[in-house]
């Protein structure tokens, strides 16, 4: 039988300087980097505004109970409510009822209102509060910034002023 011996000598002339080279470049070809799908790790925000989900208008009466609730932290009697109801459904513009309305509510004694000085000291904290019992929602930013701007540049501007506005807002019609 002859068996050829392998030997390490005949592989002198196969580890040259071009072979090397050519063998490491398939090596690294071979285990360099693949593509893949870029995945960004974007979060997801909300571009809605803070209101949309708001899309059924009040009612006459819970417009109206919602509103003494708001501005007296108590609950309208029903007999009271009956009445107010009557006669906004008797008037056939429903603006100008809303500010009566609303007008009457605020000159009763015994209303709660935040005081100016209260107002002014906490801005941040008026704002905050003011949309969460007008609203129920938080405030954004930008409504905070132009609130708060409007408030320290109008000094004859009061709690009753800004109240009376949220309850007139197309915002408040609906819930």
């Amino acid at each position: 039988m002859n068996m050829r011996i392998f030997k390490i000598s005949s592989l002198r002339g196969f580890f040259t300087r071009s072979n090397l080279i050519f063998v490491f470049s398939i090596i690294l070809l071979a285990t360099s980097c693949k593509k893949e799908d870029p995945q960004y790790e974007v979060n997801q925000i909300n571009i809605q505004p803070p209101n949309a989900g708001k899309t059924k208008v009040k009612t006459d009466a819970q417009y109206v109970s919602i509103l003494f609730a708001n501005l007296f932290q108590t609950a309208l009697s029903s007999n009271k409510l009956v009445e107010i109801t009557n006669c906004i459904e008797s008037v056939g513009d429903k603006d100008l009822v809303h500010e009566v309305v609303i007008s009457n509510f605020m000159n009763r004694p015994e209303i709660i209102l935040p005081t100016d000085s209260l107002m002014r000291s906490d801005i941040d904290g008026f704002l905050r509060e003011t949309y969460h019992r007008f609203y129920v929602r938080e405030i954004t930013e930008a409504e905070r910034t132009w609130f708060k701007n409007y408030i320290l540049s109008h000094p004859d501007i009061t709690p009753e002023h800004i109240y009376f506005s949220f309850a007139l807002s197309n915002e408040y019609q609906f819930y």
